[in-house]
């Protein structure tokens, strides 16, 4: 299940402009990087609803 740290997260990678937000590594890596393990590990465990929220913005 998606989190509120978990969508502040993603929108605090989008917000750097540093990726594509679909370049699930880089994305992984900069969240890495930032101390967003949450984000790391639901990358990894939930990519179907990662992407959807990114489409969507629904999560």
């Amino acid at each position: 299940m998606m989190t509120e740290t978990i969508k502040e997260q993603i929108l605090a990678i989008r917000d750097t402009g540093l990726t594509n937000m679909f370049d699930t590594n880089t994305v992984q890596r900069l969240a890495y990087e930032r101390d967003f393990y949450e984000l790391v590990v639901f990358i990894e465990e939930h990519s179907k609803e990662y992407v959807n929220f990114i489409l969507t913005g629904e999560g």
